[in-house]
């Protein structure tokens, strides 16, 4: 009997859990279930199947794949220097930001296994020096969100940070402590518990409930999912005009329950971060959860609440989904949304964030207090130019100080910023407001507002080696610096001049997973200093 081209095409189609089997062998790595549930409900691969089993046609997963692979493309445009194997693909996302790595956001990070990759004493086919040993000392003076110290600690290192900005430091402080989790989990609750009996007083349960079931009759309608991003994709729809229209019809709706619940939107003033980018009910929420949080007398505790909540308040800003990394406008009304292909909402309350970026927490540290070894580890705020280590050390913890005296540092991993790219201190400019941090901005090295011209490139060159050289005062003789750069504008070999330093190495990597979903081939550096 000959094969009609619906029955060629069944022959195609494996189940979600044969397919999870197939991407693992094809592209040696773990694919499962889940990741292959993702690409239908976005729309990346079609789903067949009747009865409620989703099949899929392997044919186009492999496509899928296929225009992945990066490798050729990238060294054609990058060079055939570019070392594949940093790029790290072998490993899922929940494993690059794998157990307190994902504590709280942080724009510009580099992944835990890069670190490893360095800091590691074992060899493999691919790294045949070792460069650091257990016990030994790393510093990062630019520490951002403490990747290089927690990764210090879980492979049974000394770790000191140091970073300009007083959020970066409580963050990685935050990370690498030690808590009495019974505790942080049963003041979590009560917590919860007291934020949901304040909610319920509150008008904006009742709107956003009955807002949340008109959205989902609307999308089911207007906007089925996996169809339309399909059609979006093979240019089926015109997303920009379809959308438009469809926005404006569902606005008519959200403005009719803005006033049946008699709804106040925007707050009072307009003055600060905290006044513009969150809407009236979301501020009640976070300012009365804030004072509850003041009244924890448990430092750690506190401290571990504290980071919580700044998780929770950054993603409850009035900003859509796909503008989460960089503000535009303030976003008061239901809008469509480009990033997951439907209409969304703004945020109206913290409460379901706040308890499940509680339970988050409270997994991540119990995952990481499996892993962790008995080593010091600490992050102080402060200008890396100038900082006196030391002494700033022997404030903080005398044990380590000590160990520090008799065996000072073995070397740095580290990622400088980058010349006028990111403004360090306005990514959390909420935390700033709520913590009363002091913002340092003019001290920030490359900072965005100098941009990138010749007398920003000069400063941050003399800005680098100044920490440089400050660091080498704490240094054993023989240390190995690594420092991690995009170094578009060839900066780093007068940078390691002006230190007393010479590049032995360069490690090109892909960067493959960028924070801002950027496609386009990219890498960055990690430069290795020794003295000159």
């Amino acid at each position: 009997m000959q094969l009609t081209s619906s029955d060629e095409k069944k022959d195609k189609l494996i189940s979600l859990k044969e397919a999870g089997k197939w991407a693992s062998h094809y592209l040696k790595r773990t694919v499962t279930v889940s990741n292959i549930s993702y690409l239908i409900q976005y729309g990346r691969i079609k789903r067949y199947g009747n009865n409620g089993t989703p099949l899929i046609d392997v044919k186009e997963l492999k496509d899928y794949y296929d225009s992945f692979t990066k490798e050729k493309e990238w060294k054609k445009i990058l060079g055939d220097d570019l070392n594949w194997h940093l790029s790290f693909t072998e490993y899922r996302e929940t494993e690059r930001t794998k157990h307190v790595h994902r504590l709280h956001p942080y724009k510009g990070k580099f992944i835990p296994q890069l670190v490893e990759y360095f800091l590691d004493s074992h060899t493999d086919e691919f790294k045949r020096e070792v460069f650091f040993d257990k016990e030994d000392i790393i510093l990062d003076p630019f520490c951002g969100s403490g990747t290089t110290l927690v990764q210090a600690n879980e492979l049974g290192m000394h770790a000191i940070g140091a970073d300009i900005s007083s959020f970066n430091a409580m963050i990685s402080n935050v990370k690498i402590a030690k808590y009495d989790l019974s505790l942080f989990e049963e003041t979590m609750n009560i917590l919860s518990s007291k934020l949901e009996i304040f909610q319920k007083k509150q008008t904006n349960k009742a709107f956003e409930e009955h807002l949340l079931s008109e959205i989902a009759k609307f999308n089911a309608r207007y906007f089925p999912s996996p169809e339309y991003k399909r059609k979006v994709r093979n240019n089926e729809i015109n997303e920009k005009e379809y959308a438009k229209e469809k926005e404006e019809v569902f606005s008519k709706i959200y403005s009719s329950l803005v006033k049946k619940y008699k709804i106040r939107i925007r707050q009072d003033k307009d003055e600060s971060f905290l006044d513009k980018w969150f809407l009236a009910p979301a501020r009640k929420e976070m300012d009365f959860l804030y004072d509850e949080i003041r009244k924890i007398k448990n430092p750690g505790i506190k401290k571990i609440l504290s980071a919580v909540f700044s998780r929770t308040v950054r993603s409850c800003r009035a900003t859509t989904h796909a503008d989460l990394a960089t503000l535009k406008e303030p976003v008061t009304a239901a809008y469509y949304c480009k990033k997951h292909g439907k209409i969304c909402k703004p945020i109206f309350s913290i409460t379901g964030w706040w308890k499940r970026y509680g339970t988050d927490t409270l997994n991540r540290l119990r995952e990481f207090d499996r892993l962790r070894t008995d080593t010091y580890q600490v992050c102080f705020p402060g200008d890396s130019r100038k900082i006196n280590i030391t002494e700033e050390i022997q404030k903080i913890n005398p044990l380590f100080a000590e160990i520090l005296s008799k065996k000072k540092i073995k070397g740095i991993f580290s990622s400088p910023p980058y010349v006028g790219l990111i403004n360090y201190h306005e990514q959390h400019a909420y935390a700033y407001e709520i913590f009363r941090f002091e913002r340092k901005d003019e001290s920030e090295i490359g900072p965005l507002f100098m941009g990138k011209g010749k007398e920003a490139r000069e400063s941050y060159t003399r800005g680098i080696a100044q920490v440089l050289n400050n660091c080498k005062n704490y240094l054993q003789d023989d240390y190995h610096v690594f420092l991690v750069a995009n170094d578009k504008c060839d900066l780093y070999p007068k940078i390691a001049e002006l230190a007393g330093m010479r590049i032995i190495n360069r490690f090109k990597r892909p960067v493959l997973n960028r924070v801002e979903k950027n496609r386009s081939a990219y890498a960055e550096t990690i430069f290795h200093l020794r003295e000159k």
